[in-house]
């Protein structure tokens, strides 16, 4: 069904050090504030406080030869699902709340978002250079007017522990946001107001101390997940013609700078997906973004997907990009009758990639899927897709999650998870989450 296309012919070396091949900068920025910002700590998964039981999700069993199991049930249509995985657990968000499973799928625990401060729309990361997870949440109706972005950072790889919330106010921001990390860095960016970009060190988060938030002017870009061990953190930003990459990095008074370039990345496909048709309705339904969702920093190399328009259709696109913004490979999932929306992607320490994403058309529901490529499987190919789920029925309105979610295993660097959306009876946005693993060679 699938139809694979493979740009670039050369791996090329493998790089760590950031910029040693990058072009002049475009620029250099400094921030043009800085605040400090004293944390709300508490054991936010203590469920003798105000925080109730969430309970979602489980049903561990084997689909299509992969291990799933199911996420949270009670979504519409924006479930906005994620997940992080490491320390022994998964931890799972959506917009009505956060949840604890341990690997076999077992529920552990779950709260609602009030219990971190409020807010909607969380985006997860672990990172297992510090062994710490965190996530954020954009909260518009405090009544300071703040609209802070809650930055919540674990204490220690065990989610069920204490947890340190950071407000950081957005006045003029607006939801939707992304948030990334480094070794020694976290990164947020929004839309909305002057300043669109901060970064905290990561050190001070996790030991739960009041922590310097620094603000960039505009918007650098969406933040990248850092997989390798390095300190620098980066943001990509991608239009119609170009690339912008930014690596902030400490200066010798601790504080950050941001050095830009940019570059012609010659991508075929860079129209923004067309609305998606599903089974039984006229209602078209929401495909994704261009502006990738996560992007992931591994091997020395940048990999992202997006969702574009390819023959009147939504399809999806994925890449391995070197830091100097020029392409390895790129691959294209597309059908002439099917449309491929809201993707996300993961890549293993290995290189292997999976990319997750949902299926539909005119005769057939919205439906997960995923597929994957082992780092020796021919450039630009993925082996062929696999369903964990097959929907049930149509949405009702255009608003379709936002995010899916794909993640490394962060206990193993090898094992890829995902979590997609699928339509239930009622046409809501209930979740599924699945394993690929993968053996170390």
């Amino acid at each position: 069904m699938n139809n694979l296309i493979g740009l670039g012919f050369f791996l090329g070396a493998i790089v760590t050090s950031s910029f040693a091949i990058a072009e002049t900068p475009l620029r250099v920025d400094l921030p043009l504030r800085s605040e400090v910002i004293v944390p709300i700590r508490k054991a936010s998964f203590d469920q003798n406080g105000k925080c109730r039981t969430r309970r979602q999700g489980g049903n561990p069993r084997k689909v299509g030869g992969y291990f799933v199991f199911d996420g949270s049930q009670d979504g519409n249509r924006q479930v906005d699902p994620q997940i992080a995985v490491g320390g022994g657990f998964i931890l799972h968000g959506t917009n009505s709340g956060l949840i604890i499973y341990d690997k076999q799928g077992n529920f552990i625990n779950g709260v609602s978002q009030n219990c971190f401060n409020q807010g909607i729309d969380p985006k997860l990361f672990f990172d297992a250079h510090n062994g710490v997870f965190g996530f954020d949440l954009w909260n518009p109706w405090d009544k300071e007017k703040k609209k802070p972005v809650n930055i919540s950072i674990s204490e220690t790889s065990d989610p069920r522990g204490a947890w340190s919330t950071y407000p950081v106010p957005a006045p003029e921001g607006r939801d939707g946001g992304g948030i990334g990390y480094s070794r020694h860095w976290i990164g947020y960016s929004f839309p909305g107001g002057p300043t669109q970009t901060f970064v905290m060190k990561l050190a001070e988060a996790k030991a739960g101390k009041p922590a310097t938030v620094y603000h960039f002017k505009g918007n650098l870009g969406h933040p990248v997940q850092t997989q390798d061990a390095i300190d620098d953190l980066y943001f990509i930003k991608v239009n119609g013609r170009e690339v912008f990459i930014t690596r902030v990095y400490e200066t010798e008074d601790g504080t950050p700078a941001a050095k830009t370039i940019s570059k012609l990345h010659g991508l075929k496909y860079m129209g923004y997906p067309r609305q998606s048709p599903q089974k039984g309705t006229d209602q078209l339904t929401a495909s994704g973004d261009r502006n990738p969702k996560n992007l992931v920093l591994q091997g020395g190399f940048v990999w992202f997907s997006q969702a574009v328009t390819v023959d009147g259709r939504s399809a999806v696109q994925w890449h391995q990009m070197r830091l100097n913004g020029s392409l390895v490979q790129s691959g294209l999932i597309s059908d002439a009758k099917r449309s491929f929306i809201q993707t996300t992607i993961a890549v293993n320490r290995q290189l292997d990639v999976l990319v997750g994403f949902q299926e539909t058309g005119a005769d057939m529901f919205i439906s997960p899927r995923f597929a994957f490529r082992r780092s020796d499987d021919p450039l630009g190919t993925l082996q062929p897709t696999v369903s964990i789920g097959e929907g049930q029925a149509s949405t009702n309105g255009v608003a379709w999650g936002d995010y899916s979610g794909s993640v490394v295993d962060g206990d193993n660097g090898l094992d890829l998870w995902t979590i997609q959306s699928v339509t239930d009876a009622g046409g809501k946005g209930d979740t599924v989450i699945a394993k690929v693993p993968f053996k170390a060679r």
